[in-house]
């Protein structure tokens, strides 16, 4: 956010328009980063490999669909803009998280039950990673997407 001098003088800030393909690429490699980072800092490779795939993927996927939902070809939606921040946030971040729970826990147990994919490490991590991974996402993406409103309304 930069900051500007309107006519009386007055500084004010500006801010860079929402761009979601910056959006995916930092929900992608902030995590991957990271989490990445602390995996093979403790000698944990599993969650060196889970913060390039199901962790850093997650995020990024969420990013993209909420951020694309969000922006919804530049006409903001009534209630995303009419209700407090806070709001919008939690009721995006929520929905994320249980869609996200929802389907790792799914996968964590449908797949070895009825695939040859065999019940491993990685597939025992889905139920917490995509959850918090879609939670920071949404999170994140909603509170940028509102801070480029030109006039947020509260």
């Amino acid at each position: 956010m930069t900051a500007t001098k309107d006519r009386a003088g007055r500084s004010r800030a500006t801010h860079r328009p929402f761009a979601l393909w910056r959006e995916v690429l930092t929900a992608y490699a902030a995590p991957a980063l990271t989490a990445g980072a602390a995996g093979i800092a403790t000698g944990q490779r599993d969650l060196a490999v889970a913060a390039v795939t199901s962790i850093a993927g997650t995020s990024a996927v969420v990013a993209f669909l909420v951020g694309a939902w969000l922006r919804n070809g530049g006409h903001p939606r009534r209630w995303t803009t009419g209700l407090p921040r806070a709001a919008v946030t939690a009721v995006l971040a929520g929905a994320a998280t249980g869609a996200a729970a929802l389907l790792g826990w799914f996968a964590a147990q449908w797949l070895p039950a009825h695939t040859p994919v065999p019940a491993t490490r990685w597939l025992e991590r889905l139920p917490t990673d995509l959850p918090v991974s879609a939670a920071l996402a949404a999170t994140i993406v909603a509170l940028r997407w509102r801070s480029t409103l030109a006039t947020p309304r509260r």
